[in-house]
């Protein structure tokens, strides 16, 4: 029996330092699997994180790609603006300053008589302006005074056989006067 009780325990040693080197294995082979995970784990979420900061990096970029294109047109739109205004104002101070009155009646005078000297002269005036004219210019000779029922103020003055023709009518001057202003809004609005 003592026999068998030594066999016994030698089996029962031999089975738990099994058991125990198995579980060790067991053990170490979870833990390498552990290690793999989690390894791979942060290598999944540094390139997650990578991914995350490029993207944020292109949104704000294209964020401010288009807040530079937005601030360009808000510019351009400010200038056609700002050119618009300066058009209307200026139409309405030409208009006023060419609708009648002893200023363009002399002015039309002045063309006249400058341009007697090549030949017979046609002004061409607004309705308001053409009665105001012949008046004034009644007196001049070779002269031809007619109504522009097109024309908003001012006139136009022609040579004989319209081989020469300068225009004074509201529309001309403010175009005129805002192509020699342009430039300079233009530096204004890029200061």
């Amino acid at each position: 029996m003592e026999n068998l009780d030594a066999l016994l325990e030698k089996i029962r040693t031999e089975g738990v330092e099994t058991a125990k080197r198995e579980a060790a294995e067991i053990v170490a082979k979870a833990r390498k699997e552990a290690e793999a995970i989690v390894s791979g784990a942060k290598a999944e979420a540094e390139a997650a994180a990578a991914r995350a900061k490029a993207e944020a990096e292109r949104a704000a970029q294209g964020a401010e790609a288009t807040i530079r294109q937005a601030a360009r047109d808000v510019l351009l739109k400010l200038g056609q603006d700002v050119s618009a205004l300066l058009e209307r104002t200026l139409g309405g101070a030409v208009d006023e300053a060419l609708a009648k009155g002893p200023l363009v009646e002399g002015l039309a005078k002045e063309a006249v008589e400058t341009y007697l000297k090549s030949g017979e002269v046609t002004l061409e005036a607004a309705p308001g302006l053409a009665e105001a004219l012949k008046a004034r210019l009644a007196a001049q000779g070779s002269v031809t005074v007619v109504t522009d029922a097109q024309m908003g103020t001012g006139f136009r003055v022609r040579l004989s056989g319209g081989r020469v023709e300068h225009d004074f009518s509201g529309e001309a001057v403010r175009d005129a006067l805002a192509a020699l202003l342009r430039p300079e809004l233009a530096k204004l609005l890029g200061e």
